[in-house]
């Protein structure tokens, strides 16, 4: 049963007002309604808000508006969301970093009214642009790196503690096919959205990383490998049981899962990958979806090695 319409628009009113996140919507370079989020954010509520102001009142500049409204022109034509780093300015006349993300209410209209949601991410910026944050960092999802992943699980290698150490490699399963969907953008999109659901998945002594193209790696301390596979079973029904969305377009992964425990066989980080690796590769043979262990008895790095880069290679092929 639909709602009245004055009803519906008193909700509108509330969910916009009591929403911690800054939003509004646009029309014709003009903000429409404004929740008080916003309002605080470019300190305008002793001015009377925003609603009815230009968006480029929010602007440093004319050329700075005209890019914008550019690249929001271009996104939504092309059934795609808008999401960026902007710069901006509050009524103070004070400039911040603000991410913006804005997509059409209605795709069939995409110059009609846009939603905006708007964060200040100033300090975050700047605690990326670091040195040692750029050096340990994958600078798309802004998880770990494969360098910081080895330097932590060489620490763990060379220590010898007595604490048991597991290791997750996650790999989604034909991601040729999501960039096909997706788009460059819907592919590196959904490279952030996977890595934020696996972040979301595990302790805050955990390690994610993401090693290379679609490939996550996990570090675990303290962790056997029995409470490893549950945790790689929950990642594989988490990413399969929710749709990657971008603009228009949307589409179900899945996931292939290595995990292993560290032996007192294994000595370099190169190792533990190319086992995980294989492991992965097993999962893939297997139909994707689903979780391998990889063994340490009798393994042959250089073997393991091998097989996985043929598995990887036979994939794209048929992707």
């Amino acid at each position: 049963m639909s709602l009245p319409n004055s009803d519906a628009g008193d909700r509108l009113h509330a969910l916009m007002q009591l929403c911690p996140t800054a939003c509004a919507f646009v029309r014709d370079a003009h903000f429409e309604s404004v929740g008080e989020p916003l309002d605080l954010l470019f300190a305008k509520v002793e001015s009377g808000g925003l609603a009815g102001q230009a968006t480029r009142s929010v602007m440093v500049s004319d050329a700075a508006h005209a890019s914008l409204r550019e690249h929001l022109a271009t996104a939504f034509a092309a059934g795609q969301p808008f999401d960026g780093e902007v710069e901006m300015v509050r009524g103070d006349g004070s400039r911040f970093w603000g991410r913006l993300r804005a997509a059409p209410v209605r795709w069939d209209d995409s110059a009609g009214v846009a939603l905006w949601f708007v964060e200040d991410v100033t300090k975050a910026r700047q605690h990326r642009l670091q040195p040692y944050w750029q050096s340990s960092h994958d600078p798309l999802t802004e998880l770990a790196n494969r360098r910081e992943f080895d330097r932590r699980l060489s620490d763990h290698l060379s220590l010898r503690r007595r604490q048991p150490v597991s290791v997750l490699m996650i790999n989604i399963d034909h991601f040729a096919e999501v960039n096909r969907t997706l788009g460059e953008d819907g592919g590196d999109h959904a490279l952030q959205t996977l890595g934020a659901r696996v972040l979301s998945k595990v302790r805050a002594s955990d390690l994610v990383a993401r090693l290379h193209a679609d490939c996550y790696g996990v570090l675990l301390p303290d962790c056997e490998l029995h409470y490893a596979l549950l945790l790689a079973d929950k990642l594989c029904e988490e990413v399969s049981r929710q749709r990657l969305r971008f603009g228009v377009k949307n589409l179900r992964v899945t996931a292939s899962i290595g995990a292993t425990q560290l032996g007192d066989q294994v000595r370099e980080p190169q190792a533990v990958i190319d086992a995980c690796a294989l492991a992965v590769a097993q999962a893939k043979v297997a139909g994707g979806n689903t979780v391998r262990v990889a063994g340490w008895e009798d393994f042959d790095a250089d073997a393991a090695a091998l097989a996985a880069e043929a598995a990887e290679a036979a994939e794209a092929g048929s992707a």
